[in-house]
């Protein structure tokens, strides 16, 4: 139960880091880090205050029973019927945003990695309005594949979460740990610059990664490997557009790992074995 409740935990806050994604198109670095702090404290009160404050209003069975969106009962108890229509007009304008928010953010990702070489040139064009265009196409394309295959499985959202949640969980412990390995040597940081701070702060970020990866279960920790491993060909392809080498030693050994994980993670699912869906 607590891991379950770690990774939904993780899910709320996927997202976080978005306004990273575009700090490319940021007129002022400054507004990065406020957008990031703020966008965090405030969905942290938010949740903190609906989950206890409703504690006050209606008791635990009652709150376990009511339909989602469940605050729509919890206001409906406190002024009526309106409260509920607010809620879920709330709710509406909340799941288009995210929607909009979402899309682009995807779009954003692979245009950003074709602009540094480390994706395809194709996923760097753009629209006449700068709108990374090839990349939101192929991006929404994948989005609705899996949704079908999570119709056809006859699966829940609650297996596409832990799905989403263990994949963006490998870019977040290798931020973490890429954290850490500056505070350690050093780079980008002043002569005399404290980086006890900054190498706590890696570290920890890198711990509870691998933790909520263990959390997750091998299931969906597959699940990401099979995901991951096809970008294998989109790197190479990016590498000799860009008349690079495409891996170090060590870094075809990963690869080769991840393409084995994927190639055993399919086997099992297809026996039966494990079934993330």
């Amino acid at each position: 139960q607590v891991k379950s409740t770690m990774l939904v935990t993780l899910w709320v806050f996927i997202g976080i880091e978005g306004a990273s994604v575009f700090s490319g198109r940021a007129e002022r670095r400054k507004d990065i880090a406020t957008a990031t702090v703020l966008g965090f404290f405030t969905c942290l009160a938010l949740y903190a205050l609906v989950s206890l404050l409703s504690l006050g209003i209606l008791s635990q069975p009652e709150l376990a029973a009511l339909k989602n969106p469940s605050m729509a009962g919890v206001l409906e108890a406190v002024v009526g019927p309106w409260g509920a229509i607010l809620i879920n007009i709330a709710l509406v304008v909340s799941v288009v945003g995210a929607f909009l928010s979402w899309t682009l953010l995807a779009a954003e990702i692979p245009h950003v990695a074709a602009k540094d070489g480390t994706m395809p040139k194709f996923f760097g064009r753009e629209s006449d309005r700068g709108v990374p265009s090839t990349s939101l196409l192929i991006t929404n394309l994948l989005v609705q594949a899996f949704l079908l295959i999570t119709l056809f499985a006859q699966s829940t959202y609650q297996a596409l979460f832990y799905i989403a949640s263990v994949a963006i969980l490998v870019p977040y412990i290798f931020s973490g740990a890429y954290a850490a390995k500056l505070a350690l040597t050093g780079e980008s940081y002043a002569s005399g610059e404290q980086r006890a701070g900054p190498l706590f702060a890696g570290l920890l970020a890198t711990v509870y990664g691998l933790w909520l990866v263990y959390a997750a279960g091998p299931a969906y920790l597959f699940m990401a490997a099979i995901l991951y491993a096809p970008g294998i060909i989109f790197y190479i392809w990016a590498r000799r557009e860009a008349g690079e080498k495409s891996f170090t030693l060590i870094e075809a050994l990963v690869a080769a790992a991840l393409v084995a994980a994927s190639v055993a993670a399919a086997y099992l699912i297809w026996n039966g074995s494990i079934s993330p869906l």
